[in-house]
């Protein structure tokens, strides 16, 4: 196929993906932006509603405060422990995550010096309320499972729109031209160069974000990387159970992870009901920018045998590209600049629908051949 009838073919597949999906990733891209200090916000706000936790002695035991949280829910229906994040600063607070009937996911605050219930996600404030629900519109449109899909072929189809756009860019042939926006130009060339540099400069900010996206909402690239990486998958772990036993208390659990990676700051534990579930103990190297880590210890309830260590500074190479995905879909990467970076970046998807939509509009009653149209903005 002659190269110029390619590009042209390239160009109407990317202003057709592109306005197919934009109005879809236009608010996917703008609660994205809203999300990245997210973490800061909600705890900024817990404690302004809580007040300032005093640190007064040693923080109490693991134990005693998931007694706390279930001795004060237990009246209501099928409630279960799930998960509790460790404080990670002396004012900070134990968050222990239950479940209840109808809602699997319910935030219990506990003050890691008194035991005291400071409060719980049922009855979240104005700001909480909406961070909620800015995150389920980015992550599932609100729409549950179908919601997750629909957002991973977002995802995809919106890398290839982004390749595209990477192709037609006309810098790739005149290099200063393809960055430069005459700004006193006419409106129609005005738009294009807009839509041009805006593109090209947050191209690689879109693939980071959507790519990701896709990836975690639907699940195909992981053993996709594992087997282009030649990286082994990671097998089952299991517990067994012992007649009679319960299951070890967690504080030994706690010292035998700790071993196990002793440069590790225990950030959380994974907490479960299934017997022969193993025990996940997540943990944060020194050396790991993720707020809580991205290495983990998974240990047998019974017997406090390590089953797996997961060292993400010795990981194989599927995995440290896997590990890769969440500094980049959060910007965490860079630190804070970066993070802010994210944030205006977020506005770019919106940026170029519009501008794609106005050369469209430009060229729609007096041009049959968009292509041959559009070379006439390059020179």
């Amino acid at each position: 196929m002659p190269a110029k009838k390619l590009r042209h073919l390239t160009f109407i597949l990317h202003r057709i993906l592109g306005f197919a999906i934009g109005l879809i990733a236009i608010p996917l891209s703008l609660t994205g932006s809203l999300i990245v200090f997210q973490h800061e916000i909600n705890e900024f706000q817990l404690h302004q509603q809580f007040g300032a936790i005093l640190p007064k002695g040693d923080r109490l035991s693991l134990e005693a405060v998931l007694d706390i949280v279930k001795a004060a829910y237990s009246n209501l229906p099928e409630m279960v422990l799930q998960r509790v994040s460790f404080p990670t600063k002396l004012d900070d607070f134990f968050n222990v995550v239950i479940s209840i009937q109808d809602n699997d996911w319910v935030e219990v605050y506990v003050n890691p010096y008194t035991g005291a219930i400071l409060g719980n996600s049922l009855d979240p404030n104005a700001i909480q309320g909406f961070l909620q629900f800015v995150y389920e519109l980015h992550t599932s449109l609100k729409l549950g499972d179908l919601g997750l899909q629909i957002v991973g072929i977002v995802g995809l189809v919106t890398s290839i729109v982004v390749i595209l756009g990477i192709i037609l860019w006309p810098g790739w042939r005149k290099l200063i031209p393809g960055f430069k926006i005459k700004w006193d130009a006419h409106p129609k060339r005005f738009n294009f160069d807009l839509h041009k540099v805006s593109g090209i400069t947050t191209a690689i900010f879109l693939l980071f974000t959507f790519f990701t996206g896709f990836a975690w909402n639907l699940g195909y690239v992981d053993p996709l990387i594992r087997a282009i990486t030649l990286s082994p998958s990671l097998p089952e772990l299991v517990s067994v159970p012992l007649a009679g036993q319960s299951p070890l208390p967690l504080s030994q659990q706690i010292k035998t992870a700790q071993l196990a990676l002793p440069d590790g700051a225990l950030r959380s534990i994974d907490l479960t009901t299934d017997p022969k579930a193993p025990l996940r103990l997540r943990m944060k190297l020194p050396q790991e920018l993720e707020e809580y880590g991205k290495s983990n210890v998974y240990l047998d309830q019974y017997s406090g045998q390590i089953l797996r260590v997961d060292n993400s500074l010795k990981a194989s190479l599927g995995d440290k590209i896997l590990n890769s995905f969440e500094p980049l879909h959060y910007g965490t990467f860079g630190g804070l600049p970066t993070r802010i970076i994210y944030v205006f970046f977020g506005l770019s998807p919106l940026i170029l629908f519009i501008t794609g939509f106005v050369m469209w509009w430009y060229r729609k009653p007096k041009q049959k051949d968009d292509y041959s149209h559009k070379q006439s903005y390059i020179k």
